[in-house]
This record gives structure tokens, sequence and C-alpha cells, in this order.
């Protein structure tokens, strides 16, 4: 009945917008004939009837939708489609736009904030990561540059002076990490020229359910120097060693937590040589507690990466990405670096904190964007007060999800993830295989160059982040195999049969690197060679470079952007003809290799294939021995197996058990979401 009812509401909420959506589409003749220095005069007026009051956001909202669409097609090229307009209303109400993967929630951005900026009060765009905030700012901040707003850019190594002017800007590009800090610094500042934020006003949330949910309770804190006895950490790590699970202690996985048993009580005691662990003046238990955390919840290569300089790195479990300067508090940081045998850095008090959810609760009016915000929409709705509206694809979807495979452990699921991509590999199909941590990913690395395949590995590793946007951007090329751990907020779509401009630019930057110089062809036929200094590693740097640098020609600028274009072109025909064969082929085929505690990052990896109308295909290979299925009744399945008797080769396929597994995630979601 409640199903029936928000289906209903849906339908209602998007009849409402297609109405308005047919209003900007009859502006679009109107706009189409006026010059570039006309539509810049559109954007003051509009900004002058908003100051005065003559006119509401309301009213001027088909006005400048239409105003967007027509700059983004003379700056970029692209056209935004009447879903995407819809995306831009939902935002622009405070709500939240579900779209699914490849349907261009960077151009839908670009809608709202281009409107509430018009109020000079200044728009945030919160991403999660740096690269796609100076990505969004450089490429579509070029749509709000030409109609004569300004674009801030926050990254992480910015200074003072630098964070206050971009803070200042009509549309500011952020992540939210950034803007959390800059918040707790300004709120510790003593005077107001100390500030570097404006009062929060819009902001639209890119991938909002990582951001608003899975990272809601994150603590951002600004620490300061303490005195606490770090050496405690080196004994009760030995001790933890000696301990054991279920005689001296307890772990209870679901809630990431550990407690002393009676035995293990007495035991500690008596090994420290003292009476009382829990001792206000020389507490004990909190160092032991740790370290017994640090032993069975936290992972090497799958919650955190030890880095060249002996430092612990924690891996964000949700993104696959690292998180440096990022430390567990309350002493756990310490235990893991003591477990490791490396140096403990002294442990921090807490100057100021706030959580994220706190953080984003500020805003005037807040909105979000993302491909998988149904799962969670009543935590937005209870805590946020954002509704979910689901925005309908451009294209039908064709991906295939085919029912998930259980096997009886892990040796056997690998085998059959193995000869799966051997499979695919042989029909040509291009395939993404996504793990949940490092160590799963170079596992399957390893089992692949058994079976004599190439692949492309993406993890947290240093070495494999740098070129990220390029695996990503080439995994849908015919042959090809990529395996990637976590999909969300990766900022990248997976075009069928490659991408010729990520493609293009990959040569130069190879070039730069290997050579630290470019080869040109001029126009009078001749090679001329540009040596570049270290800091120059793209072909955007290249080119800025050699137009700044007196000592090159005038002319060898657009040189570089000919020969840009001719392999651009030679790329381009070459990903035409193979897109047409993988299409045929079956499109992108996805494999999952172990079910999320969200469902939701789930929906994200199987999301990467079939975007716009491909076609696409995608299953999940799962083990008894899986985290989720060990914890929420994976022997009651293996007794199960056994009693039919089932051969330990041969997997379970059951939508009776997808069912169950899909209720597992729930709890643990709420779990997760009730403890984080």
């Amino acid at each position: 009945m409640f199903e029936t009812f928000f289906q209903n509401s849906t339908k209602q909420a998007l009849t409402t917008y297609d109405q308005i959506v047919n209003q900007i589409n009859a502006l679009e003749k109107d706009f189409n004939t006026l010059t570039d220095i006309q539509l810049q005069d559109y954007t003051s007026q509009l900004k002058v009837d908003l100051r005065k009051g003559t006119k509401s956001e309301d009213q001027i909202i088909i006005e400048s939708f239409a105003l967007v669409r027509e700059a983004t097609i003379r700056v970029l090229g692209l056209r935004h489609f009447d879903v995407q307009l819809i995306g831009g209303l939902i935002l622009h109400e405070g709500k939240i736009a579900e779209m699914k993967t490849g349907e261009g929630k960077t151009l839908v951005a670009l809608l709202p904030t281009f409107l509430n900026a018009l109020s000079g009060q200044g728009v945030h765009v919160v991403t999660v990561n740096d690269y796609l905030a100076r990505r969004d700012a450089e490429y579509v901040g070029q749509v709000h540059r030409f109609l004569g707003l300004s674009v801030g850019l926050i990254q992480e190594n910015m200074e003072f002076s630098e964070r206050q002017a971009n803070y200042s800007c009509d549309v500011i590009y952020v992540t939210n990490n950034e803007l959390g800090f800059d918040y707790l610094r300004d709120n510790m500042a003593f005077t107001l020229d100390e500030i570097v934020q404006r009062p929060f006003f819009y902001c639209v949330v890119d991938e909002v359910d990582a951001i608003l949910i899975d990272e809601a309770r994150t603590p951002l804190i600004i620490s300061g120097p303490s005195k606490a006895p770090t050496q405690k950490y080196f004994r009760t790590t030995k001790l933890a060693d000696t301990l054991r699970k279920d005689i001296h202690y307890s772990v209870d996985e679901k809630n990431q937590n550990a407690t002393l048993l009676e035995e293990g009580l007495a035991f500690c005691e008596q090994a420290l040589g003292i009476s009382d662990l829990y001792n206000v003046e020389d507490p004990w238990i909190p160092y032991i507690l740790n370290s017994i955390k640090a032993k069975e919840l936290f992972v090497r290569n799958t919650h955190y990466i030890v880095n060249e300089e002996n430092e612990i790195i924690i891996v964000d479990e949700f993104t696959g990405r690292t998180m440096i300067g990022r430390r567990w508090s309350d002493g756990l940081h310490q235990a893991v670096e003591a477990k490791e045998g490396l140096p403990i850095q002294d442990e921090s008090q807490t100057l100021a904190s706030i959580t994220y959810q706190n953080l984003f609760l500020l805003y005037s009016k807040l909105s979000g964007m993302t491909g998988t915000a149904k799962t969670e929409e009543l935590e937005f709705e209870k805590i946020y007060n954002l509704q979910v509206i689901p925005v309908p694809t451009n294209r039908s979807i064709k991906r295939k999800d085919f029912p998930d495979l259980i096997y009886k452990n892990q040796y056997l699921k690998w085998q059959a993830i193995a000869n799966e991509c051997l499979e695919m590999y042989n029909l040509g199909r291009p395939v993404l295989v996504g793990t949940t941590t490092i160590e799963k990913s170079e596992l399957l690395a390893a089992l692949l160059t058994e079976y004599q395949l190439p692949y492309r590995l993406l993890n947290a590793r240093p070495e494999n982040i740098e070129s990220e946007s390029e695996i990503i951007a080439q995994a849908g090329c015919k042959n090809a195999i990529t395996i990637a751990t976590n999909m969300a907020g990766r900022g990248t779509d997976i075009v069928l049969g490659g991408n010729p401009k990520s493609l293009t630019l990959s040569i130069f930057q190879k070039f730069i690197s290997c050579n630290k110089s470019l080869v040109i062809l001029s126009k009078k036929n001749q090679f001329v060679v540009v040596s570049f200094p270290d800091y120059v590693k793209t072909y955007d740097q290249a080119l800025q470079y050699i137009e700044t640098n007196p000592d090159c020609s005038t002319d060898l600028s657009e040189d570089l952007e000919t020969n840009y274009n001719q392999i651009y072109e030679e790329k381009k025909e070459i990903a035409t003809s193979s897109k047409l064969t993988v299409q045929q082929l079956g499109g992108l085929h996805v494999i999952g290799t172990e079910r999320h505690e969200s469902r939701r990052i789930d929906n994200q990896l199987r999301g990467r294939s079939g975007r716009q109308g491909d076609p696409g295909s995608s299953r999940f290979f799962l083990s008894l021995e899986d985290k989720l299925l060990r914890i929420f009744g994976g022997d009651k399945i293996s007794s199960l197996m056994q009693s039919i008797g089932l051969q330990e080769e041969v997997p379970i396929q059951s939508t009776f058990l997808n069912q169950s597994l899909e209720s597992a995630q729930k709890k643990g979601r709420s779990l997760l979401f009730r403890y984080s």
C-alpha cells in the first residue's frame, strides 16, 4: 500500500516537472538567437531583478534554466536532456535527485547552482575528493564563468589568502573534508579577518549518500598535543597477542566492538601486575580493548595500508581511496601502529569537532544527487528532511542483473570469478571486477596472471591511483579486464569501445612523464622539441607552459593543439568502431566479488554497466565465508547444502537467498548507521 502511495506521489511530482520542462524548451529558440554578449547581459538583468526583489527565484527559474542550457551548448558542446532539467528542478527545491550512473549529474548541478548563485550569497558544490572538485571547477565551471559568475575551488594545500578569495566567489567547488575543517578553523578564529567562509546558504552534495549517510557521524576533529602514555600500547599489543578469542575476550563484528571476559580480566591484571584495570588514575582497559580491536577488526590492506614512510594510512571502505592525514581517534590509531611495530605518534586532544550530519544541517537549503539514494530514503527524510525523487533515465536500461552465485568457500569462489573473466575475455567483452579490499584485488590479479590474462588494477595504492581516470575510462574497450576496489565517486564514465579523449590525454601524459619533453609537428612540417620542467605532467600543463614561455614561438601552442586533434580523431574513429563491436557482444559485464554491508554500494558497482541505453550485465559471486554471509547465517546455509547433498563445487543460485541477503544488508545498514 505504502509502495503504491509513494509511486503515485513520485509520478505526480514528475508530471509537474514535465510541465516546467516544456516551458523551458519553448524558450530554446529565443535564446538560440542571442549573441554571447546578450546572454551575459541577460544574466546581469536576472541578478538585478532578484536582488531588487522585483522577481523571485521561482519566477525566473524557467529563464535561468533555458539560459544555462544555451550557454552549456556553446561552451561545452553539450545540451541538457529533459531528464537533466528535471534533476535540476529537484535540486533547486532542496531535494535529492536519484539519477543513474552515466546520466550526467555534473551537468545537472550547473542549473540550480547558477540560479541560486544569482543572489550573491555563495553556492557550494561538495564532492568526495580533490580530483572531482578540480575537474568540475575547471570543466563545467567554464559555463558559469561564460555567464559572468565567479567560480572558486578549494584544494587541500591552499594558503589562507587563496581560501578566503575562493570562498568569496559565486560558485565554490569543495570537498566535504575541506569544507568541514575550514568551518572548524573559522570557529576557532580570534578576529573576523581570520575567517574564510561566508554563512552557509545553498549546497549541492554530489554522492550525497556517501557523505550524508556513510560518513554522517564521522567526526571532523582539530586536535592539539596530549601527554597520554603511548608506551602502554607496546605492552598491551603483546598482551593482546597472548589473549585468545572467546576465552579471554569476545568480538562483535556487527558493531565493531570488543569486550574482555572474566577470565581475560583476571589474566590481564595478573600479567600487568595490577589489581584494577579500570583505575581512574591509571586506566589500562582502553589500551587493552584498542589493542584487541587492532588485532581482530582492523586488517592491513583492507582497512589501512602502510606507506613508504612507515605511516598508517586509512583506506575509506566506501570509496576505496586512502585518507591521508586522517587518524582514528581515542587511541585506536596508536594501537594499530603498535600492532605493525611502527613508531607510535603522540595522542592528541580534541580542540574542535563537528560531524558531517551537523555541518550540513547548517545550510539554509540543502540538496544532493546520487545514483543510489532510495535505499536510504528513510534516513534522509528523518534526519535531513530531504525527499528523494528518482529521475527517469534518458534511455531505458538494458542491463541484465543475474542472480548471485554462492559457493561453499573462498577458493571455489575466486576460481569461478577467474573462469568468468576468462570466458568473457575469449568472447571479447570488457569486464569490470569490483573488489572490497586491496588484498582481494591483488589476489584476483595474481589469479589472472596465472591464467595469462591482461588486466588493469585500480586500488588505494598510490601507484595505481595516479592513473585512475584513464583506467576507468578505458574499462569499456574490447577484451579489457579492470579490477577496482569500490566504484563510488570515481567521476568517470565507462564508455564502450573506450574514451578517445582520455586515451589521447594519457598518450601525452606518458610521453611527458617519460621524456620530460614533446616532439611537436609544426605547420611548416618541421619537428620541434620542447623540454619541460618537472612540474609539467599533463597535456594541459604542457599547453599552458608553451603559451607562457617566451622562448617558445607564438604559433607553437596552436601546433600542439593541432597534433592533439589529429591523434584524438584517430582514437575517436577506432573507439566508434570498437563500440559497435562491444555492443554486439553484450556490452560491459560487471562482476561483484562480495556483497557490501550497504546494498547501495553494490548498486553503484552494477550501475557502471548499461549507461545511456547501452547493453550490459552483472553478477555477484559470493561464498559462505564472506563477512556478510558469515555474520547473518552462513552456517545455516552450509548445513542446508550438506543436508540436500550438494557437491562443494556446485554454487547455490536462489531468488530466496538473494532476498535474504538484501534483508541482511538492511539490518547491517541499520546497525552501522545506529552505532557509527
